[in-house]
């Protein structure tokens, strides 16, 4: 397998379809009514096996509703196969406790975020595995009052990982190329992208917070062209999961990968070593960037291209250093 990289956001890559209608998966039979207004019914003693937090019961039954569904194929994926149902009751269930329990994760300017329509958001990458997208994802989902869902634009190699592959997939991620990224910002989703790549995620600890190229400003093109607001991130936190203090680059090339990093436990502890660090986390989301005052031609501008990229970078840059110096420490 060759080396993985991240495919820029270029012109001369294929036309893919256009947007079309959602994709509704037959069902096989007819389904059964819904359990929940059945259980609703039973009468129970007073107080007996309540819950607080909306009972039990209903839980059950909705999770077996979800059962039946899954089963009969009767749920929906849209033509990037996302499917909204199965992030929302299990993928994000999944991620939650790392989220709020493990990494202790805390959002600000979420109010940049516009409450409909398209808009791009770019953030800072690292951590030597990706997990700052994911947690970026649940951050978005939880704290937006729309709970609107984040679709990331991911490398080609995580669409040539079993299971992964389709695990992305079905969280809405999708190839990190111009033509995709515009029909999701066109039909008014929120695109999420990292521009430094595996330059960002792999970078040796010793370059922590300290952001890598953003390529050729393909993001800020794809935004200009559906006329959406760019909105800059930045996630402290991510850098000290897994300090990267080697590179085995000998091994990387045997196994088709960007980089095989070497941390203070790994590959030392074996599995064990694998296990970020329990960091402190603060994500925070800048001030739009307007991109409506642009002629339709402005996208073909290298000079604006340039300009408008090495804006976004600066205020993700800043905002870095100005969280470094409000946080207490790496772990609190």
């Amino acid at each position: 397998m060759a080396d993985a990289k991240v495919i820029p956001f270029d012109e001369d890559r294929p036309r893919r379809r256009p947007m079309g209608r959602r994709v509704r998966v037959a069902p096989q039979a007819e389904p059964a009514a819904e359990p929940v207004v059945e259980v609703e019914q039973v009468p129970r003693a007073a107080g007996a096996g309540q819950d607080p937090g909306g009972g039990w019961d209903k839980r059950i039954a909705g999770g077996l509703a979800f059962l039946r569904r899954r089963v009969t194929g009767d749920y929906e994926v849209d033509d990037f196969g996302y499917d909204k149902e199965l992030t929302d009751q299990v993928l994000m269930s999944l991620l939650r406790p790392l989220y709020d329990k493990y990494f202790r994760v805390e959002v600000k300017g979420i109010e940049n975020i516009p409450k409909e329509g398209g808009a791009l958001i770019v953030a800072n990458h690292s951590g030597t595995l990706p997990l700052d997208g994911l947690m970026l994802q649940v951050a978005v989902h939880d704290h937006h009052p729309a709970q609107r869902h984040l679709r990331l634009l991911a490398a080609d190699l995580v669409f040539m990982l079993p299971v992964v592959n389709e695990l992305a997939r079905k969280a809405g991620h999708t190839l990190a190329c111009a033509e995709d990224a515009q029909r999701l910002l066109e039909a008014g989703e929120l695109v999420g992208v990292m521009p430094e790549g595996f330059k960002g995620i792999g970078k040796p600890f010793g370059d922590r917070y300290k952001l890598q190229r953003f390529g050729r400003g393909g993001f800020v093109s794809t935004a200009l062209r559906a006329g959406t607001p760019i909105v800059p991130c930045s996630i402290v936190g991510a850098e000290e999961i897994y300090p990267m203090v080697g590179n085995a680059k000998t091994l990387a090339r045997l196994l088709g990968i960007p980089y095989f990093p070497i941390t203070p436990t790994f590959p030392w502890l074996g599995p064990l070593g694998a296990l970020p660090l329990p960091t402190k986390w603060t994500i925070q989301f800048g001030e739009p960037i307007s991109t409506a005052g642009y002629a339709a031609e402005a996208a073909e501008d290298p000079m604006l291209m340039f300009n408008l990229t090495d804006q976004v970078r600066e205020q993700i840059q800043h905002t870095l250093y100005k969280l470094l110096v409000q946080r207490r420490s790496v772990f609190f």
